[in-house]
């Protein structure tokens, strides 16, 4: 599970799309990771691998991988097929790790902590160190970007840049903080 949540935090993905992925999906030399498909359950077929994703704007999307995600992957066993694979070689459910994962939070006291707080931490990280709303939504594979910004992004920060804005706008400064102020 650790490995499970290493990626979890390194590309944002949902957790059908972090199931399906390859080795092949994989270059460690460029640091990245094609995220191509999706897990999921079909009444009458069990679990299968699907060429798409929830949504046409993540399907075939080229993910950067930080250096933390590299170190754990160089770190793991390549199975045959899968990077998370159960221990008879066959794909993870998501239902069976999302039961796992709610066990082990629950053993933590982080029961609020679900694979899709990883996604809104990405998400938040990402708009947090400047890049655009647009880049936020290419990684997590949204079509709108305004599903990144409206649900995604965090809310309720304090942006000391509203003040120097406003101050060099009625000063006719250029905007920074001043010392002491």
């Amino acid at each position: 599970m650790a490995d499970i949540i290493t990626m979890f935090a390194a590309t944002g993905c949902r957790i059908g799309e972090l199931l399906e992925i390859r080795w092949q999906d994989i270059n460690l030399d460029t640091k990245t990771v094609a995220v191509t498909g999706q897990i999921v359950r079909i009444r009458g077929e069990g679990l299968v691998r699907q060429d798409r994703t929830k949504s046409e704007a993540g399907d075939d999307r080229d993910l950067p991988l930080p250096a933390f995600a590299i170190t754990m992957l160089r770190g793991r066993r390549q199975e045959p097929v899968y990077v998370f694979e159960s221990l008879a070689g066959t794909i993870l459910d998501p239902e069976t790790v999302g039961r796992r994962w709610r066990q082990i939070r629950a053993a933590v006291d982080l029961e609020w902590v679900t694979s899709h707080t990883f996604r809104k931490s990405v998400a938040t990280i990402l708009d947090e160190k400047g890049l655009t709303a647009r880049q936020a939504a290419d990684q997590l594979g949204h079509a709108q970007v305004s599903m990144t910004q409206d649900v995604y992004f965090g809310r309720g920060k304090v942006h000391t840049a509203a003040a120097d804005a406003l101050d060099a706008a009625v000063s006719g400064k250029k905007p920074g903080r001043e010392s002491g102020a």
